[in-house]
Parts: C-alpha cells; structure tokens; sequence
C-alpha cells in the first residue's frame, strides 16, 4: 500500500528536503521533490483531492 500524498510530503520536508509544485489543476498536480538545495531529484503526480486543496493554499515548502 502507498502511502498518501499529504504524508509523502510531509516525510519529504521533515528530513530537511524541498518541494515546489511544477503543475497543479483542478484534477491533478505534479510536485517537484528536491534537495535541501533545491534540486529536483523526483516527481510526485496525484490527483488527491485533498493535496489538490493543500497546494492551493501552500505551493512550495519554503513558501511559509
């Protein structure tokens, strides 16, 4: 079982990495996984409504 979204970036920030969304829409997103230095190592692509709604409110992880 994978895990959800919301928890795969929440794990990401928690050990020091960075995330950025690359692609959001109303029916799916493509977020940018990175290192601590900004360097895209991965892509998360979901259609979670639930991360849909989080990345609306906070799109990047160093955006706060």
């Amino acid at each position: 079982m994978s895990d959800a979204p919301l928890d795969v970036l929440a794990r990401w920030e928690a050990h020091g990495a960075l995330w950025r969304s690359y692609r959001v829409s109303d029916e799916e997103a493509v977020v940018e996984l990175c290192t601590c230095t900004g360097e895209p190592v991965d892509e998360l692509r979901t259609r979670d409504p639930a991360l849909l709604r989080y990345l609306a409110d906070r799109p990047r992880s160093d955006a706060d």
